[in-house]
């Protein structure tokens, strides 16, 4: 019941929290990378001794690539990334990165990207947030369909929407912080962290739903406050072994697996964390909360 009993500072505690995502947002904005705005990734690596960052810098300067983002992955590699090159150019850069020859690298990988290509993906990723969006506020609103005291059915729905937004806003706040100070890109692994988040969110929110409305059902008290807070006590151990199980897997994904996929497991990381959160948290006590206001209009109604 404690919870529910200071369900006020939690509500406070999520929407401070979304504001601030969402001020971040604004005033930070993304770094789309080369999958949406269109451009050239090129990686490559050296035969030994990788030179410094400012070295590669210089060497690129007079090929007039513009801005040119140069990150270190693994131990003697290099991914480029830049504007959409031509095929002339792309052999200037290799030529001028291996100082004429003169040291041994090797072409792991290029990828050029058009920007109608980068285009097309960004209406396709919106389209299927948008999807899975519909596809969660259908189901929920069919599972919950026999429930409608004291809440109504499209409540528990509603809730849920609430919270998915709690559980994306936030990340994608923490993100444009990266995207500012560590020049973290948004690719196609960010849509596809932001969907697993959606999916993994709603499924622990659905969980305690669930379990109250099963104690509902049961009539394990008068006060739906109570049965709540009940249902809460039931589930939340089992909510928090699970997350901090999976957080565990995608930490050690963050700090031993590859450079590509870093900002990926800390963007499920933090899904992760405050999907489970606003699951205990928020979803609950704003259903007590909604309850609350019901009961107090129809008082005033009487």
């Amino acid at each position: 019941m404690f919870i529910i009993k200071y369900k006020k500072i939690f509500i406070s505690i999520s929407i401070g929290l979304v504001l601030l995502s969402f001020a971040a947002l604004y005033t930070l904005g993304l770094n789309f990378g080369i999958d949406f705005k269109g451009g050239a990734l090129l990686e490559v690596s050296y035969a030994s001794d990788r030179p410094a960052v400012s070295d590669v810098d210089t060497s690129l300067v007079p090929l007039n690539l513009g801005q040119v983002l140069i990150q270190p992955t693994g131990d003697l590699g290099y991914i480029l990334k830049m504007r959409d090159i031509t095929e002339a150019e792309h052999t200037s850069i290799l030529k001028s990165l291996s100082s004429d020859g003169k040291i041994t690298i090797e072409e792991k990988n290029f990828t050029s990207i058009g920007p109608s290509v980068g285009a097309e993906l960004t209406k396709k990723a919106i389209i299927a947030i948008i999807l899975v969006s519909l596809g969660i506020i259908l189901f929920i609103a069919y599972a919950f369909r026999k429930v409608s005291r004291p809440v109504s059915s499209w409540k528990y729905g509603f809730i849920a929407i609430v919270t998915l937004l709690h559980d994306v806003a936030i990340p994608v706040g923490l993100f444009t912080i990266m995207s500012k100070f560590y020049a973290a890109e948004v690719d196609t692994l960010f849509v596809v962290a932001v969907l697993t988040i959606l999916g993994l969110s709603v499924s622990d929110t659905i969980v305690v739903f669930d379990r109250i409305r099963e104690n509902l059902r049961n009539h394990i008290s008068k006060e739906f406050s109570e049965t709540v807070g009940k249902s809460l006590e039931q589930v939340y151990p089992r909510s928090i072994n699970t997350s901090l199980t999976v957080i565990l897997v995608l930490l050690a994904l963050f700090f031993f697996g590859p450079s590509a996929t870093k900002y990926f497991a800390l963007m499920l990381t933090a899904g992760m964390f405050f999907g489970t959160y606003s699951s205990i948290f928020l979803a609950s006590p704003l259903l007590v909360w909604v309850e609350e206001m019901q009961a107090k209009k129809n008082e005033k109604k009487r």
